[in-house]
C-alpha cells in the first residue's frame, strides 16, 4: 500500500498557478526525495500535502483515507486523525526555546497523544542516546549547534511514531559534513519508516529509493538518481553545480 498519494493536485495564489496537476505515490517503507529548483512549489506542494494549505483541486490521500477528493475536504475530526500519520521536520528545527531537549522531544507525545510521561521518557532517552544527545537532554536548543538542534528535531519526530516524515529543508543551515551526518543519522535510525524529503539541495538524494523533480509548479521527471542524471538536463546540471560545491567544500575542511 501506499503510504501517500497525491491525485491531480492544482493550486494558484491570486490566479496564478503555482501547482499545475501534480501526481505522485510514497509506496510504504520508501524513501522519496522531492527536488527542484527555488520557485518549482516543492513548498507549497509540502504545504497541500500536510494540510497547511488548502488545494484548489484533486484528493489526497493517506494510507487509504482521503483527505481531500476532488478538491472536498474531510470532516476536521476525520483530518485530526489523518494528521496523526505524519510527522514534519523543518529546517528551522522549531524547538521550543523555553524547554529543554528531552522536554522538547516528550512535549507532543505526553500532552497530544496523552501517553504515559514515564513511557515517552525513556523512549525519548532512547532517542536522544542514539543521536548522540544523551548527555544535552538537559541543555536548551540555543546551547547546541545546528547539527544537534536538527537531530533533536528528528529524535522529536520519531518519538511520535508517524508513519511518515516530512523533511523540510531539513539540512539548508547545515554545512555538507553536518548534513551527511544527520542523514546517515536519521536512515540510521528509522529502519523502514516511510520518508519524503523536500529540498532543493541534492545530498538527500543518495540515500533515497524515488527521486521526483519538480520544474515550474509540475512533475517533469521521476525515477532513481542516475536515471535522472540520464534523462533530466535540468537535473543534472544542477547535480554538476552542487557536486563541485561539495568537493570544494570538502577540501577546505579537510
Amino acid at each position: 500500500m501506499n503510504t501517500l498519494e497525491l491525485r491531480h493536485i492544482r493550486k494558484s495564489f491570486d490566479g496564478q498557478g503555482v501547482l499545475e496537476d501534480i501526481s505522485l505515490s510514497v509506496p510504504a517503507g520508501s524513501v522519496t526525495a522531492i527536488i527542484g529548483p527555488s520557485g518549482s512549489g516543492k513548498s507549497t506542494l509540502l504545504r497541500c500535502a500536510t494540510l497547511l494549505e488548502t488545494a484548489d483541486g484533486g484528493d489526497i490521500i493517506y494510507e487509504g483515507k482521503y483527505a481531500a477528493k476532488d478538491g472536498v475536504y474531510a470532516p476536521k475530526t476525520e483530518l485530526h486523525a489523518i494528521r496523526r500519520y505524519f510527522g514534519l521536520v523543518f529546517q528551522s528545527y522549531n524547538l521550543f526555546p523555553h524547554f529543554t531537549l528531552l522536554k522538547n522531544v516528550m512535549d507532543a507525545p505526553v500532552q497530544v497523544q496523552k501517553r504515559p510521561a514515564a513511557e515517552v521518557r525513556e523512549e525519548a532517552m532512547a532517542l536522544l542516546g542514539k543521536m548522540g544527545l544523551a548527555d544535552r537532554a538537559d541543555a536548551y536548543p540555543c546551547q547546541l549547534s545546528g547539527g544537534q538542534q536538527q537531530r533533536a528535531a528528528i529524535a522529536r519526530a520519531l518519538c511520535m511514531k508517524p508513519e511518515l516524515l516530512f523533511f523540510d529543508e531539513p539540512t539548508a543551515a547545515l554545512d555538507p559534513i553536518a548534513e551527511s551526518e544527520t542523514y546517515e543519522m536519521f536512515h540510521s535510525l528509522a529502519g523502514n519508516k516511510t520518508a519524503v524529503y523536500i529540498s532543493h539541495r541534492l545530498a538527500s538524494t543518495r540515500f533515497c529509493d524515488h527521486v521526483i523533480f519538480l520544474e515550474n509548479g509540475r512533475v517533469t521527471a521521476g525515477g532513481s538518481h542516475e536515471e535522472l542524471l540520464e534523462c533530466c538536463a535540468e537535473y543534472a546540471k544542477m547535480y554538476q553545480v552542487q557536486s563541485h560545491y561539495y568537493r570544494k567544500d570538502a577540501r577546505v575542511t579537510a
